[in-house]
């Protein structure tokens, strides 16, 4: 059976950055007097990092194979750029406008993963140029000016909520039950695994930590789906975020895929020679995140209610920090969904709780840096004491 102390050393990138966030969270629910953890700001929250969460789950698979993308900034732009465009001033279905934003973001992603993975030209090369290229089409497609509004229905994307079936007044129960269905589900799921683990003779957590971590973790779901229900219930593009973690969870723990794509980042002569197609398999990662970064792109534009030539500016630093900060290596090979999405919150968290105190731009930008130095270091440092 496991120690506390053998299981935190088994997982101390997910646990130290856990810590991490709830200690900083912690924090700035004191420093702000509350602000931080009311409901309209955990909303706001959301919103906020909502862009920065999706493009970190197609910038996870690219950082383990060993590469990077320095473009998905200005891929937010052209893509929120090209919305606006086609909505209103050739007023387009807004619809087929998203079916064609993503289509767009995938062949921008093919763009790189063509010159990365087929003509072996490093990844930094190719989109720091990318970045340059579709930042110019962003200003030369708005002509240096904001286009909007949008209209009611693709404004949604970014800030609607879903429904109450119930309508009572007041407090939203529909998200309070959809938080009911997910702590069972999430129990069941870890019960199961335990219960497999168990089956094939593998070790497993102490029998007391497994109730704790999920008496903890139903606590969590409950807690933020009821200050949720006591706002507006729960946003559009939370569901939809759910969706996406839920879906590359499963890519990158219990797909075929997955695993080649860890192979490749860890060794990617040896996993090569053991089959896998890998200037392919690179391709695909980036072709992803072009998708996922177009996603992003109309997010960010619903969320404006204009599309703007400035928007997307600095957000590769944010995605790629979050990343990071998770725990991802920087040498390709290690990293997990879980830990992204945690280093996405840490840096939003650090965001809002610094606006809140009215911190500056300025020493926001210098935080950030040290906590992502801090990261980079404490990987490095793990990796030397284990080897």
């Amino acid at each position: 059976m496991k120690t506390l102390s053998t299981l935190f050393k088994n997982n101390v990138r997910e646990y130290g950055m856990l810590i991490a966030l709830i200690v900083v969270m912690a924090f700035f629910q004191f420093q702000t007097k509350g602000v931080l953890m009311k409901p309209v700001n955990i909303t706001n929250l959301v919103l906020q990092n909502s862009y920065v969460i999706t493009m970190a789950m197609g910038m996870l698979l690219i950082i383990i194979t060993g590469g990077i993308d320095l473009s998905v900034g200005s891929v937010v732009a052209v893509i929120g750029a090209l919305a606006g465009v086609l909505i209103v001033r050739y007023d387009f279905n807004w619809v087929l406008v998203v079916a064609i934003s993503l289509l767009l973001g995938a062949a921008i992603g093919a763009f790189h993963g063509y010159f990365v993975a087929y003509l072996k030209i490093p990844a930094f090369i190719v989109t720091l140029a990318g970045m340059l290229i579709f930042r110019g089409l962003t200003i030369a497609l708005l002509r240096g000016e904001s286009v909007g509004p949008f209209p009611r229905g693709f404004q949604n994307i970014s800030s609607g909520f879903i429904p109450d079936f119930f309508h009572y007044d007041g407090f939203h129960i529909t998200t309070m039950l959809i938080g009911a269905i997910l702590s069972v589900l999430l129990i069941w799921l870890d019960m199961r695994n335990r219960k497999n683990q168990q089956k094939y003779g593998f070790e497993v957590t102490p029998f007391y930590f497994f109730v704790i971590k999920n008496i903890a973790i139903t606590a969590a779901v409950m807690g933020f789906c009821y200050l949720m229900a006591s706002y507006k219930g729960l946003p559009n593009v939370l569901v939809l975020l759910f969706v996406l973690i839920t879906f590359y969870a499963f890519i990158t723990t219990s797909s075929v895929i997955g695993r080649r794509i860890y192979a490749m980042g860890g060794n990617e002569k040896a996993a090569r020679l053991s089959g896998v197609n890998t200037p392919r398999l690179l391709f695909y990662t980036f072709v992803n995140l072009g998708v996922l970064a177009s996603l992003a792109g109309l997010i960010v534009a619903a969320r404006l209610n204009s599309s703007t030539p400035n928007a997307g500016d600095g957000m590769e630093l944010d995605v790629i920090a979050a990343c990071f900060i998770g725990g991802a290596s920087p040498m390709g090979g290690v990293g997990k969904v879980i830990g992204a999405l945690v280093g996405a919150f840490l840096i939003g968290v650090l965001n809002n709780g610094m606006s809140i105190m009215g911190v500056g731009i300025d020493w926001q930008k210098v935080v950030k840096g040290i906590v992502l130095l801090l990261a980079v270091l404490f990987d490095v440092y793990n990796k030397n004491k284990n080897a």
